[in-house]
This record gives structure tokens, C-alpha cells and sequence, in this order.
């Protein structure tokens, strides 16, 4: 098979690891890639929303497959584009992926079907946005409409502080992805990510974990795209999972094929669960970064066949997934200032060292220079991740790895997978 793979990120570089060791295929290539992905295919500098050469680029490779990582792919229609053309895509449509691409749209589609999720409310003004905020005490959860890489939350401690996050994001502080914005109700609970493959009509559970989205030590500082994960997350029992399929997962592929836009690739569920019972706080278009990291660490069955189920309507003619008993640590190392102004163009060395059979480092956002050299092109650069018989070890094996890099411009987060530890 011939695999074109869109995206150039850390989730990108972990799913042409794995695809690059199917069998199944003869050719993979990566648009745009990066210097990890480099070494496990060909890369093209195709941007990842250029639908018109990345069609272009499906048909001179002769793409059996097309796998979208990046949601901004999925936004700007490549699926719909594809399917046009008659090639295979796991990745949804424009019309589906609006499940992430607009708040406002998820939470009128979980009140139409019945989805337990938070109570909420959608604005475009600020004063009726504000005076909504009577409907609930501290703290209080304000989310951009559009897409914003992860930093469009903001959980606000204070009634003033949530005001002027009401003020700053309706006033343009993410563009047109804060025009509109959704306000809701707090969830308790531990939140954990539970992952499915859909081909429009079946789904298949892919597993979980756990993310850690804010950027400093003990959950301070700002909301990031995520600064470390890990897998298995103990709170995401066998029994939770099951309920959340039940509850969520499965209404939601059939509800969405019922509105015309099935959903055909992956779906990524933010959940909070409190005594055993999960609560969707988000849903995703595509696979969580960094989970897919260690979801990929920990699959042992080949995924080529999956994915082209899911782009193929097959799915529930597959077996279900065999997973490693190990588990997986993710830790990113993020440029200096990230996520607000993050740093580029510093040098690192040391990340292609070889750090043992159970580390793998993943490039999230870097750049080579012509001698070579590698340097920092994004705010999350790195993924240092690792396997091993429990978390703790598991940690370990990935922190040892990061302080093996020699990165002056960096920093990460030294307490990735604390609340699984702290059981």
C-alpha cells in the first residue's frame, strides 16, 4: 500500500512510526513532516491545509490511503476533497468535524441526542454572556467556538476573572475561533481521554489516557495543547469505558449519520468522571496529541488495517485490538515562553541519541538546518516518551532520557503522571 500521512507534528511523527511498521506498506508519505518523520518516509512540503495539492499529491503517489492527523486538515474540508477524488481517507468531513471545530455545534448536538454533558450557554455579545455567568458559582469554564490548538479554555477562579476572559476572547484574542464563545458549568471529577474508530455508521474503543494540560507543575500556569500524557489512566476502568461507549461513543456516531455527517476516522472523547460516571467535556476530530503517543507505544496490532476500515466502512468486521500490558509515558518539552510567545531557532542536541529499546523521542516541532542541526520550529518540540511495567517506571525511563538532552531553551513539566502515582 501506498500511505500519504497529513501533518507535522508530534501525533503525526508516532503514527508513521506505526504505520511504518506494517507490513501492509510498500510507501509512506508525509506532508508536510518533519525531521523525525523524515527517517520513516519520504516528506513533501505540502502545507496541511493546501487541499488542492494535497489531493494533487494523493494522485501522483497513487494513495490507497490518506491518514489526517491535524484537525486544521480536517476544518479545511481534505476529506470531502478526497472523497471527491475517490480515495480512501480516515478522516471526517468538513460537516463532521464540526463535533470539534465549533463548541457552539457539540453542545446543540448533545442536547438534541441526550449526551450527559454540562450545562451551558453560547454568546456572542458580551453582556448576556456575563450575566449568564449568574447560573453558576466559581470557577467558571469559558471556551473560544473555533479552534485554538488547546489554549481557547480558560478556567476562571473569579467571577472578574472570568469577565475579562468573556472581554478578551469576544474582542478577538483567538481571531474568528473566539467570535463566539460557550460558557459552562464546572465539572467535578478526574478528566481522562478515551478514543474510538468510526467508519460512519460501527465505531471500535482504541484505548485511553490521561493528558496533562497545563503548562506548569501541580496543573499551574495557562491551558497548552498538552504537556504530557500517559496510558493505561487508571481511572478509565473497562467499566467506565463501557458506559461511555454506551452513553456517548455510540450515540454519537449514530446521531451524527442520522444529521447526514457520518463520522469516518477517529474520535477523540474528553471525559470527566466522577464516581464512575463519565461526562463529555469535549469531543475531538482526531487523535489527541500527545495521547496518540502513547497510545502507538502500546498497540501491538498493526493499524494499517484499521485505519483503512474506518476510510472504508469495514470496521466492524475487524478484531478487536491487541494492546501491550506495559504502560506508556509521553513528556513534551516545549520551547521557553510557550504557549504564548514560545522561542524558536534554538539548537538541540542529544535527541537522536539511542536511549534503549523502551524510549522513543518523537519530534513535535523542529527544523534541520542544511550541516545537520537540529533547532526548535514550534512551542511543543519534543515528545520523550517511554514504556514500562507500571507508570512510575515507565516515568522514569522518560525523564531519565530528557535530562540526557542537552536543550537550553526548553522546559517541561517534571510531574507527568502524578495522579496516576499519587493512587
Amino acid at each position: 500500500m501506498n500511505i500519504l500521512l497529513i501533518g507535522s507534528g508530534g501525533r503525526e511523527h508516532a503514527l508513521a512510526w506505526k504505520i511504518a511498521a506494517s507490513p501492509m506498506v510498500t510507501r509512506l508519505v508525509c506532508a508536510p513532516g518533519n525531521p523525525g518523520m523524515a527517517a520513516l518516509g519520504e516528506c513533501r512540503p505540502v502545507k496541511a491545509t493546501d487541499v488542492a495539492g494535497l489531493v494533487a499529491l494523493a494522485r501522483e503517489i497513487e494513495a490507497d490511503l490518506v491518514m489526517v492527523g491535524p484537525e486544521a486538515s480536517l476544518e479545511a474540508g481534505i476529506a470531502d476533497a478526497l472523497e471527491t477524488a475517490g480515495i480512501a481517507c480516515c478522516g471526517h468531513s468538513r460537516a463532521a468535524a464540526q463535533v470539534e471545530t465549533s463548541k457552539v455545534f457539540l453542545k446543540d448536538f448533545a442536547e438534541r441526542h441526550g449526551l450527559p454533558t454540562a450545562r451551558h450557554g453560547a454568546f456572542e455579545d458580551a453582556a448576556p454572556a456575563k450575566a449568564f455567568l449568574d447560573n453558576f458559582t466559581a470557577p467558571y469554564v469559558i471556551k473560544s467556538d473555533g479552534l485554538t490548538a488547546g489554549k481557547g479554555v480558560v478556567i476562571a477562579e473569579t467571577r472578574a476573572d472570568a469577565e475579562t476572559a468573556i472581554d478578551e476572547m469576544l474582542a478577538g484574542r483567538f481571531g474568528a475561533a473566539s467570535a463566539r464563545l460557550v460558557i459552562e458549568e464546572f465539572l467535578p471529577g478526574e478528566e481522562a481521554s478515551l478514543f474510538a474508530l468510526c467508519d460512519g455508521t460501527a465505531s471500535l474503543l482504541i484505548g485511553g489516557a490521561q493528558d496533562h494540560k497545563r503548562a506548569y507543575d501541580g496543573d499551574l500556569g495557562p491551558n497548552t495543547g498538552g504537556m504530557g500524557t500517559y496510558s493505561p489512566a487508571p481511572v478509565l476502568t473497562d467499566a467506565v469505558a463501557a458506559r461511555a461507549d454506551e452513553t456517548l461513543i455510540r450515540p454519537t456516531v449514530a446521531g451524527m449519520a442520522a444529521e447526514g455527517a457520518p463520522l469516518k476516522g477517529v474520535l477523540y472523547a474528553g471525559l470527566m468522571i466522577e464516581d464512575g460516571a463519565p461526562r463529555l467535556v469535549e469531543y475531538n476530530a482526531r487523535f489527541g496529541d500527545p495521547e496518540c503517543q502513547v497510545l502507538m507505544l502500546r498497540l501491538e496490532s498493526d493499524i494499517v488495517p484499521y485505519l483503512l476500515a474506518c476510510a472504508t466502512g469495514k470496521l466492524s468486521q475487524m478484531p478487536p485490538l491487541i494492546w501491550s500490558r506495559k504502560a506508556a509515558v509521553c513528556v513534551v518539552m516545549a520551547a521557553d515562553g510557550y504557549p504564548d510567545s514560545p522561542v524558536g531557532g534554538s539548537i538541540i542536541r542529544g535527541a537522536e541519541a539511542d536511549f534503549g529499546e523502551d524510549v522513543v523521542v518523537f519530534h513535535a516541532g523542529t527544523a534541520r538546518d542544511n550541516d545537520g542541526t537540529l533547532r526548535a520550529a514550534g512551542g511543543r518540540v519534543l515528545n520523550v516518551c517511554a514504556v514500562g511495567e507500571t507508570i512510575a517506571l515507565a516515568r522514569d525511563a522518560a525523564y531519565a532520557a530528557v535530562d540526557r538532552i542537552d536543550w537550553p531553551g526548553g522546559f517541561c513539566r517534571r510531574d507527568i503522571g502524578w495522579r496516576a502515582l499519587n493512587r
